[in-house]
């Protein structure tokens, strides 16, 4: 099972620092991965659509409705982190600002990536990226050596890339429709039938 503090130890140890029992211990480096690891941890959820991160849910109309362009809002949920999808037709328009979705439906269900917070739900090639994200993080403050930072940035950039990888591949991909825009640059290029 995965933790706060045993994802902030993988990370130390990239870092080449000593380990933690606690992130509210008093020693520089819970000090620093309780300040780092939340802001990594949602920046890394928010960057792909992790299978394990995503939710489903039916929205309620607010009240309230846009002063124009718009005529309905909804309050997104409070665990938000980043809009995957809507079950509003493709050409609907729509856009979210703040914590909000702006559109013209009267009903909206959405998918999205929300905020999880239990690492235990993590998957583990997500935790290896997570903890080379907040290595690279911590090793500015911990180590003063510019060389370990880009190893380390370097070492989540491939780590992400396995993890993005590995999700990608469990389901059914996603079909794609030619669309209007798409048939005119075939038949621009000349590949076409």
């Amino acid at each position: 099972m995965a933790s706060e503090v045993q994802i902030c130890n993988l990370a130390l140890a990239k870092v080449g620092d000593e380990q933690i029992t606690s992130l509210t211990e008093n020693s520089k480096a819970a000090r620093l991965c309780n300040l780092v690891y939340e802001p990594m941890r949602d920046t890394t959820l928010r960057s792909h659509p992790w299978n394990f991160a995503i939710q489903r849910v039916e929205l309620a109309a607010s009240t309230d409705t846009p002063s124009y362009e718009y005529n309905a809002q909804f309050a997104l949920p409070s665990d938000f982190l980043r809009l995957l999808g809507t079950n509003m037709l493709d050409a609907a328009k729509f856009t979210v600002e703040g914590n909000l979705l702006l559109c013209n439906a009267s009903a909206l269900k959405i998918k999205y990536i929300y905020q999880v917070t239990d690492p235990n739900k993590f998957d583990w090639l997500f935790i290896e990226a997570l903890s080379a994200r907040i290595a690279a993080e911590l090793s500015i403050a911990m180590t003063d050596s510019r060389t370990l930072t880009v190893d380390l940035f370097n070492l989540f950039s491939t780590k992400l890339a396995d993890a993005r990888s590995a999700d990608a591949t469990e389901g059914t991909p996603d079909d794609i429709t030619a669309d209007t825009w798409l048939n005119s640059r075939v038949a621009f290029t000349g590949t076409g039938a």
